[in-house]
C-alpha cells in the first residue's frame, strides 16, 4: 500500500540537513517511556468517556507522571487537552475551562522519553494538517529519527520533541489515503521499529478507538454497550471485569459492540478471554495514607494468596499451570534467573533454597545483561524469569532469548494476560494483586514465595533427601502469613527510628546467604524513596574494604540469621557487628524473638519471629521496607510516585 509519506527503516535513504531533527535531549536519552493508557468507545448518548477516561489514568498514574492528556471526539472534530505534571493539573484545567460530553475518547499519563516533560511533549499528540486524528503511545519508536526526516523534507511542521508526534502525522497521512483507522494503522506499523502500543481516534469514524501492540501491554474490558482499552486491567476495573489478552503484533478495533482483533498482517484473530479476579477497591488506598503503606500491609495475603490451590489432598505439590512435562522437568541440570531490580533479589534469595532443595545449580543473571554475555543455554537449562508487571522489557528480551538457544522457560509474574508468560513456556502466577506504588513491596515477598514453591516442586519431582521435605517446607510457608501480621503489628519502633533519622544523608546494610539479598533490597528501597546513599553489602566482604566506610555515627543494619541457621553463619554475623560497633557505628539489628546474643552490640534490636532459616527473608524485609516508607515520609518525599521513576520499565 503507497503512502504520500514513506516508510523507511532506521538509517535508510540519503541523510537529511542536521538541523532538520532535533537531537534528542540528555534527559530523553537517559530515560525510556513506560506509560499508561486508556480507550474507551461507549454508546453515542452515554457522555462518559471524559470520566471513564480520567478514571482509569488515576488508576494508572503509577506508570508515568510526568505529564497528562485526554482526546476526546465532538461531534465532526476532536478535542485535546493535556498539561505537564501529574494528573491532578490536567483535571484543574479541565474544570477551569470544560470539556464537551462524549462517547469515544482515549488517554494518557506520560513517563518522559523523547523530549522533557512539558505541555507540548505530553500526550494526546495530533496528526496530519487539519488535526482531525490524535493519538497516544507507550513505548519507543526506533526508528523514529529516520521517518522524521523523511517528514519534514515533505514539509510536515512538528510542534513537539516526541517520537509519538512522527506516527501521529503518519498515520494521518495513511488515513487520507485510505479512509480507514485499521487499514491505515495496519499500513503504519509496518515501518515501525521498537516496542509500543498506540491507540488513535479520527473525526471523521465516531464510536471507535483502534489499538496497536508490539512488546508493549495493552488490554481490552468487556462491557455492556461499552468497551475499554488499557495498559492492565486497573485502566477499567472500576467498569468491568471481563477481559481479553493481546497476543504480539494485534491490531483491536473497539467500539461499542466489542473488539475485533487482527495481526499486524491483517489475519483475522481472537483475543484470550478471561475474568479479573480483583476488584476495584484492591487498586485503592483503603484507609491507608499511601499505596504504599497499604501493600505492605496486603503483605500477609499477598504471600497467603501465592501459596493457595498449589497442593493436593494430601499435601502433594501441583503445578498443573506450568504446562512443562515432568520429564523435560526431571531433566533440568542448570537454572538461570533472569529479572532486574527487585525481582533480581528475589532471585538470588531463592538460589538459596532451590539450590538446597534440588541440587540443581542455580545462577542469577540481570536480565539486561544476560543476552550480551553469550550465556551457556540449551535444552537442559530452565530459565526462570521474574516481573511483577510481566512487561519488563529487558526480562522479555532475555527470555526470547533463552527460548532462541532452546532453553526451557517459566516465568513468574504478578499480571495475567501480559506479555511475559505469553513468550514464556510456562508460568506460575502470583497472586499480590494491583500493586500501585512505584517501590515494589508485595511484589517482592509474593515473588519469593512462587520461586520457593517452584523450587520445592523440583525436588519432588526428582526424589531424593528433600522430596519427602517439601510438604513439611510448605507447611511451614502457610504459617509465615501469620508471622508477618504479627511482625506488622509491632513497627513502632522502626517508624520512630525512621523519623528520627530523616536527615541521615548514608545507611549501609550488611547480611550473610539469604541475608545478603535482603540487605541489598533494603538498600534499594532506601534510594528509591528516600534519595540517599544506601549500599547492601555481604557481610563477609567487610574486611575486603567496605569497612573503610564505618565512622563514627554511621548507621547500619545488619541482617542477623537465626541461630539455627547452618555453618555457624550467626556467631559470624554476631562477630561482624562487634567489628563495625568498635568502629563508632550506630547498628540496628534484625534478630529473630529471643536471639539475645545480638543485645550487647546493638544500638537497636529489631525483632522478627523465628522461623526456618531459608524463610526469613519473607520476614527479615519487612521492618527495612516500613523504615524506607517513613523515612521518605519524614523528609516530606511522594513515597508512591518516586522521582525519576515508573512501575513498568517496558522498553530497553
Amino acid at each position: 500500500m503507497a503512502y504520500p509519506i514513506p516508510l523507511v527503516a532506521a538509517g535508510a535513504g540519503e541523510p537529511w540537513p542536521p538541523e532538520l531533527v532535533r537531537a534528542p535531549t540528555a534527559r530523553s536519552r537517559r530515560l525510556a517511556d513506560m506509560c499508561g493508557i486508556v480507550g474507551y468507545v461507549g454508546r453515542a448518548a452515554d457522555g462518559k468517556a471524559l470520566d471513564v477516561v480520567l478514571e482509569g489514568l488515576a488508576r494508572l498514574e503509577y506508570r508515568g507522571y510526568d505529564s497528562a492528556g485526554v482526546a476526546l471526539l465532538d461531534g465532526d472534530h476532536v478535542e485535546t487537552r493535556k498539561k505537564s505534571g501529574k494528573l491532578a493539573n490536567l483535571r484543574a484545567d479541565i474544570e477551569a475551562h470544560p470539556l464537551p460530553a462524549s462517547a469515544t475518547g482515549i488517554g494518557h499519563t506520560r513517563w518522559a522519553t523523547h523530549g522533557g516533560p512539558t505541555d507540548e511533549n505530553a500526550h494526546p499528540h495530533r496528526g496530519g494538517e487539519d488535526g482531525r486524528l490524535a493519538l497516544i503511545h507507550n513505548g519507543i519508536i526506533e526508528n523514529f529519527h529516520a521517518l522524521k526526516g523523511e517528514l519534514l523534507a515533505s514539509g510536515v511542521r512538528f510542534t513537539s520533541e516526541t517520537d509519538t508526534e512522527v506516527v501521529a502525522h503518519l498515520l494521518a497521512a495513511a488515513y487520507d489515503e485510505v479512509g480507514d483507522l485499521t487499514e491505515a494503522m495496519r499500513g503504519v506499523v509496518s515501518g515501525l521499529a521498537g516496542a509500543f502500543t498506540l491507540l488513535a481516534i479520527h473525526a471523521d469514524q465516531p464510536g471507535v478507538v483502534v489499538g496497536a501492540r508490539r512488546n508493549s501491554p495493552l488490554v481490552v474490558g468487556l462491557g455492556d454497550g461499552a468497551t475499554y482499552l488499557g495498559s492492565d486491567v486497573a485502566a477499567f476495573i472500576g467498569h468491568t471485569r471481563r477481559a481479553l489478552e493481546l497476543g504480539q503484533d494485534q491490531i483491536v478495533t473497539i467500539t461499542p459492540e466489542g473488539a475485533t482483533i487482527t495481526d499486524f498482517d491483517g489475519t483475522p484473530a481472537q483475543g484470550r478471554a478471561y475474568e479479573v479476579t480483583w476488584d476495584a477497591a484492591a487498586a485503592e488506598k483503603g484507609g491507608y495514607a499511601t499505596f504504599m503503606e497499604k501493600e505492605i500491609h496486603d503483605q500477609p495475603h499477598a504471600v497467603r494468596d501465592t501459596l493457595l490451590g498449589r497442593t493436593d489432598s494430601d499435601g502433594r505439590l501441583v503445578l498443573d499451570e506450568l504446562r512443562i512435562s515432568e520429564e523435560q522437568l526431571r531433566s533440568i541440570e542448570r537454572i538461570v534467573v533472569v529479572a532486574c531490580g527487585t525481582a533480581a533479589y528475589a532471585g538470588m534469595t531463592a538460589k538459596y533454597a532451590i539450590e538446597h532443595w534440588t541440587r540443581i545449580p542455580v545462577e542469577v543473571a540481570l536480565a539486561h545483561e544476560f543476552r550480551y554475555s553469550d550465556p551457556v543455554v540449551g535444552a537442559r537449562t530452565l530459565v526462570v524469569s521474574i516481573s511483577q508487571s510481566g512487561e519488563t522489557m529487558d526480562t522479555l528480551m532475555a527470555v526470547k532469548h533463552a527460548r532462541e538457544l532452546g532453553a526451557m522457560t517459566i516465568s513468574v509474574c504478578n499480571t495475567h494476560g501480559s506479555t511475559i508468560p505469553r513468550e514464556s513456556d510456562a508460568v506460575l502466577y502470583t497472586h499480590a494483586g494491583p500493586e500501585i506504588a512505584v517501590a515494589s513491596t508485595k511484589a517482592f515477598l509474593a515473588q519469593i514465595t512462587a520461586c520457593y514453591v517452584l523450587g520445592l516442586y523440583l525436588a519432588q519431582l526428582r526424589g531424593g533427601s528433600y522430596a519427602d521435605d517439601a510438604q513439611s517446607v510448605m507447611k511451614e510457608l502457610g504459617e509465615v502469613p501469620d508471622k508477618i501480621e504479627a511482625l506488622l503489628g509491632r513497627m513502632d519502633r522502626v517508624h520512630e527510628i525512621a523519623r528520627f533519622m530523616a536527615d541521615t544523608r548514608s545507611v549501609l546494610f550488611l547480611g550473610r546467604h539469604v541475608g545478603y539479598p535482603v540487605a541489598m533490597e533494603g538498600a534499594l528501597k532506601l534510594k528509591e524513596l528516600a534519595y540517599i546513599h544506601a549500599e547492601g553489602f555481604a557481610a563477609g566482604e567487610l574486611k575486603h574494604g567496605p569497612i573503610a566506610l564505618i565512622e563514627p555515627g554511621q548507621p547500619v543494619f545488619v541482617v542477623v540469621p537465626s541461630p539455627t541457621s547452618e555453618h555457624g553463619l550467626h556467631g559470624k554475623v554476631v562477630s561482624n557487628i562487634q567489628e563495625i560497633r568498635a568502629r563508632g557505628a550506630r547498628t540496628l539489628v534484625i534478630a529473630e524473638d529471643g536471639d539475645d546474643d545480638v543485645v550487647p552490640f546493638a544500638d537497636e534490636v529489631i525483632r522478627i519471629p523465628a522461623t526456618a532459616p531459608l524463610l526469613a527473608p519473607l520476614l527479615a524485609v519487612v521492618p527495612l521496607q516500613v523504615f524506607a516508607l517513613w523515612l521518605s515520609t519524614a523528609k516530606g518525599l511522594d513515597v508512591d510516585q518516586p522521582r525519576n521513576l515508573a512501575k513498568s520499565v517496558t522498553v530497553e
